[in-house]
């Protein structure tokens, strides 16, 4: 065999079988190309599949954590109260009591209920001598007054605040226009 023989069988430039042979072997043929086309695709569903149903996971967990959380939100809020009505109760039932350790009982009940008012951020509204803000204040009268008009006078009623949001405005008296 000499060198031009030698380059026939490995050129397929100059060996149109070898080149087809070569072809073959490195071009898949259609139907493995569509295999592997159905096989990615098949890939491709499952995995949106599953993206999907995670969706739905997630959503649904959503739902019930949100219901949770409105059918718990004053958990905290309530065992807190409790010793409160505790205090109350316990000073109902002293049966040797005198105005004074009534009035005790009731001052330490109160500083407890500002404790647990304090605790979750509700906050009095007091705004005599203010200026009136009808997002905080409900007037609910005028009155001749030195002060300056739609100033505060005297408050009927506190409001009250939750972390920065009215639950109660606070029911004022304001000063007249002076005429």
């Amino acid at each position: 065999m000499d060198q031009n023989e030698t380059n026939k069988e490995t050129n397929p430039q100059t060996d149109p079988q070898a080149a087809t042979v070569n072809t073959a072997e490195v071009m898949p043929s259609m139907e493995e190309m569509l295999k592997e086309a159905e096989r990615k695709a098949q890939e491709h569903y499952d995995a949106w599949m599953y993206a999907k149903a995670e969706g739905e996971n997630i959503r649904r967990r959503a739902i019930e954590d949100v219901s949770k959380a409105h059918k718990f939100a004053v958990e905290r809020f309530a065992s807190e109260m409790l010793a409160v009505k505790d205090s109350l109760e316990a000073g109902l039932a002293v049966e040797t009591a005198t105005v004074e350790s009534f009035k005790s009982g009731m001052e330490l009940t109160f500083k407890q209920l500002s404790g647990v008012l304090d605790k979750f951020n509700i906050r009095e509204i007091n705004p005599v001598g203010e200026k009136f803000d009808a997002h905080k204040h409900q007037a609910i009268g005028m009155l001749d007054s030195d002060q300056p008009a739609n100033t505060v006078v005297s408050v009927m009623q506190k409001g009250y605040t939750l972390n920065d949001r009215v639950l109660r405005p606070a029911l004022v008296m304001v000063a007249k226009a002076k005429e």
